[in-house]
Parts: structure tokens; sequence; C-alpha cells
């Protein structure tokens, strides 16, 4: 992306990703081991809603291709992807995780852990979209008008 003309934005949430997608399972881990955590009976329903989340994730990384990216990445001038399950809602990826997060804890039992983890994930999510967005939108005014980066 950086050959084309693109950026990384900068993104102070990166590191508390980063520190919640290694502390989740550590967390479930740590649920299931100490504090009894156990499947239910309605683990079938947890088992289906997380594939579900790992598809809307996979097939929001094939419809990005080149530009998916952990990090919110733009490329001015380049039209915002419209393709796959991009063309039905903004942000596919972030809601096939939140499923994840919140379905492979109470797959296991592990409320505790899927209660923390999708307050601390939603809470970032919401950062974390309202600033790509914007980034999103400058990249594409700068497409309009070539001398403007962004704002």
């Amino acid at each position: 992306m950086r050959s084309r003309g693109g950026y990384g934005a900068p993104d102070g949430l990166f590191p508390l990703f980063v520190a919640l997608h290694v502390a989740f399972p550590v967390g479930l881990v740590t649920e299931f081991a100490m504090a009894g955590a156990r499947p239910g009976t309605n683990w079938p329903i947890w088992l289906v809603l997380w594939f579900v989340g790992e598809g809307l994730r996979l097939s929001s990384m094939h419809a990005l291709g080149d530009r998916w990216s952990a990090r919110v990445f733009v490329v001015p001038g380049e039209p915002r992807v419209r393709r796959g399950l991009y063309r039905f809602f903004a942000h596919p990826n972030y809601l096939g995780v939140v499923l994840e997060m919140a379905a492979l804890p109470l797959l296991f039992g592990a409320w505790r852990t899927a209660l923390v983890a999708a307050i601390a994930n939603g809470v970032l999510l919401t950062f974390r979209i309202r600033a790509e967005d914007r980034v999103l939108l400058a990249a594409e005014r700068a497409s309009i008008d070539p001398g403007r980066r962004s704002e």
C-alpha cells in the first residue's frame, strides 16, 4: 500500500487491541481452569456463532485483498472498498471479531471472559471505527482535491 502512496493513520489504540487479543485467550483458559467454566447445553449455538464470526472476518479479508491491515491504513485516491460484505455494511471484519470474542468464551461457559472482552472490545471499536471513518473520508476528499491529504 505504501508503494501506492498509502499511509498509516495515527492509531494510539493499536497497543490496546494487541493487549486485549493477548489477554483474551489467557482469560478464557484461566476461567476454564480455575473458575470451573464448562460448556452448557447451548454450546452448539455458540459454536455456530463463532463460525459465523470467523466467516465474516475471512470474507472481509478476502474482499479487502491487499488493502487488509490490522492497522488503520489508507491509500489516497483509491475508492472505499464496496465489494463482498462491504456492499452491505461498512465494518464486517469488526462484527466478525465481536461475534468471535463473545461466542468462543460462551462456547466453554466462560461468561466472565465473554463479558469483559465484549465490553473492552466494544469501547475500543467505538473509538477505532470513528477514527477509521474520519481518515477514510479525508482520503476520499483528497482524491477529489489532490492538493489535500487530510484535514
